[in-house]
């Protein structure tokens, strides 16, 4: 295939029609192309992202999804100037579904640097993939492999979590054919009352939708056709996308933002079997998550993503009363907290235009790191971030230091005044200790992680949770890439990271009663930040990192490490457990205090817990416990006291 035959193809896909010629013949240059036969998977889910987009040149590929049964169903059909795997190629999470080509397949392969390339020269472009990228709370509607039984605060009912498609689906279905008259259909949406019909070939199967937009536009506005004489076959959007009637409403509202549509076909076995609209959505009140997400991205100031805050906290409350899992809540809040920081850096580099210093000079990577990046942060906490800038000419250094000196600071207090309080240690991009070149940081995690300091043990503790949120992202990767290959060097690294975590202590006493603060004011409360939840997060880090894992959430962390072996199912279930269950008594804590008037702090008295809690509770320290003496024998050191 010649390059001109790539970008003629890339011209009739959306969005890379926006491009101009010159930039399709660079991403057409860089593009592999290949065929898949009928039958075969493009990948399958929970696959390793392949860094791929994948662009239909010609061919069918159905997107299907698995239950925990192992039943697969179709849940989209990508078709010729169509993509798919949009999603994983920019997040590099694991894939949420499998692409089964239907017929013979040839796809455009565009690696995932010519996207970010692309994402972040182009405005427009960039546009249209921010949309997209709710996707990533796909873990919302795949179902629960797992239910948390526990109080919330109040007996609201679930639509996004528990609802069905078929719970909300219009039917029967009305239909029209193509061989009918325009005047027809019209006449029995308006008898119907309804804004749509369903279009059906000669097979009696879904081949478009006929809306009153198209009638407007194509016989009123346009008047393309003659009313009289015009067939619905002229005027239907012949784009259908279906649904399974099983799939979670999330799943549906999912599926519009991402086809642009406003009607879902219902389909089983083949057979149509209802219809849902975006108001069909509406009023089951599931669209607020990800109407949200659309809506931070639309914010023109920083005091528009400022009043969006208490937004965002509502929908934490929200998950709370519907009895979303803590997975589930951390998924919802990281997206959402994502956005709000991407959202800062771009308006922040518009200021910067503003303020005569122009585009940045060179690539840069902002990273978050602490439990934002670990996608473990519920409530809006302090800020731990910092910057990775591209290697650069000596004589560049002064105007480089220049724009990012300012540019941290600007970004720093925008996401102080969205709050998102500033760091008490002064973990952020506006101290030069966190804002270095590449070459910086790797001089940095060499001199850290051969240092006996504690302050130098505990700065790259800090930093090893690091993941990219904004910028090119290669340069976070350079980075993990010498950060392993340190480790690999180093016998004694795991031994300096381990000694950050010798000064706690599981608060259990030896008869198995809770130690608690002995005085001041959290006299008879114990810290669930400090008391358990430090220790997962460090144990399982030390431990991925051996295994060269740079994921740095805890509980994907903790798929990684099973997968590889380093954890068998049973250990990985039990730290999986221990970290959900003290996440969640967090979370509660929090809330209720916030609800009192009283800041968050972590605290809680564990005996004002009811009994299943206060079981839960000292379960979930037992399997801290249990991580700390693997810990203790893998690393050999005999820095840990489980009891006082």
């Amino acid at each position: 295939m010649t390059r001109l035959s790539i970008v003629d193809d890339l011209k009739r896909t959306d969005p890379f029609e926006i491009l101009d010629d010159k930039v399709l013949e660079d991403v057409a240059r860089q593009t592999e192309v290949k065929t898949y036969g009928a039958g075969d998977y493009v990948f399958r889910q929970g696959d390793v992202s392949l860094d791929r987009l994948f662009v239909i040149r010609s061919g069918l590929v159905e997107i299907t999804v698995s239950n925990d049964r192992g039943v697969e169903t179709v849940v989209g059909l990508r078709k010729p100037h169509d993509f798919f795997g949009e999603t994983v190629v920019l997040s590099q999470q694991r894939y949420p579904g499998s692409a089964r080509v239907k017929e013979e397949t040839t796809c455009l392969l565009i690696k995932r640097r010519t996207l970010e390339g692309l994402i972040y020269s182009y405005t427009d472009f960039s546009s249209f993939f921010s949309a997209l990228l709710a996707e990533r709370m796909r873990m919302l509607y795949e179902g629960m492999v797992e239910e948390h039984s526990y109080d919330s605060y109040s007996c609201a009912e679930s639509p996004l979590f528990r609802k069905r498609v078929s719970e909300i689906m219009s039917y029967p279905v009305i239909t029209c054919r193509q061989e009918d008259s325009v005047t027809d259909a019209a006449r029995t949406m308006m008898e119907r009352d309804i804004s749509a019909i369903v279009v059906l070939d000669r097979n009696r199967k879904p081949c478009g939708i006929l809306t009153e937009n198209h009638l407007v536009r194509h016989l009123i506005a346009e008047r393309s056709y003659d009313i009289q004489s015009c067939k619905v076959g002229q005027v239907l959007n012949s784009k259908v996308v279906s649904i399974h009637p099983e799939a979670f409403i999330g799943q549906a509202l999912v599926s519009m933002i991402r086809n642009k549509t406003k009607h879902l076909v219902v389909i089983e076995r083949n057979d149509l079997v209802g219809i849902v609209t975006m108001v069909d959505l509406i009023k089951s009140r599931s669209t607020g998550q990800l109407l949200l997400s659309h809506h931070i991205e639309n914010q023109q100031s920083i005091q528009g993503l400022t009043a969006i805050g208490q937004e965002v906290d509502n929908i934490l409350h929200t998950l709370v009363n519907e009895r979303a899992s803590i997975t589930e809540i951390l998924d919802v809040m990281t997206e959402l907290h994502d956005r709000m920081n991407q959202r800062v850096l771009e308006l922040c580099e518009e200021r910067m235009r503003r303020e005569g210093f122009g585009p940045p000079p060179v690539a840069y990577c902002w990273i978050n790191m602490g439990s934002a990046a670990r996608g473990e942060q519920t409530l809006r906490t302090d800020q731990d971030n910092a910057l990775i800038i591209a290697d650069h000419p000596h004589e560049a250094s002064q105007e480089v230091n220049r724009y990012f000196a300012r540019f941290a600071e600007i970004v720093n207090q925008s996401l102080s005044d969205c709050g998102f309080a500033a760091c008490p240690g002064d973990v952020m991009a506006v101290n030069p200790k966190w804002r270095r070149t590449l070459s910086g940081w790797m001089l940095a995690v060499d001199e850290w992680m051969h240092s006996v300091d504690q302050d130098d043990i505990r700065s790259l503790t800090i930093l090893l949770d690091y993941r990219p949120v904004f910028g090119q992202r290669f340069l976070a990767e350079k980075l993990w890439e010498y950060v392993f290959a340190e480790i690999r060097k180093s016998i004694s690294a795991g031994h300096v990271l381990a000694r950050d975590d010798k000064t706690f202590r599981i608060p259990v006493s030896f008869l198995g009663t809770f130690i608690t603060e002995k005085s001041g004011p959290h006299k008879d409360e114990m810290n669930l930040k400090t008391a358990g939840i430090v220790h997962l997060v460090n144990g399982i880090r030390l431990l991925a990192l051996n295994q060269s894992i740079s994921e740095p959430s805890t509980l994907e962390r903790l798929k990684l490490l099973e997968k590889s072996g380093a954890l068998n199912r049973d250990d990985a279930d039990l730290f999986r457990t221990s970290f959900e269950a003290l996440m969640m008594l967090k979370l509660q804590a929090n809330l209720k205090k916030i609800a009192q008037g009283k800041p968050a702090d972590n605290y809680i008295d564990p005996y004002s817990l009811r009994k299943r809690e206060r079981m839960m509770l000292k379960d979930a320290l037992s399997g801290v416990a249990i991580l700390q003496k693997m810990i203790t024998r893998e690393f050999n050191v005999p820095w840990l006291q489980f009891f006082s």
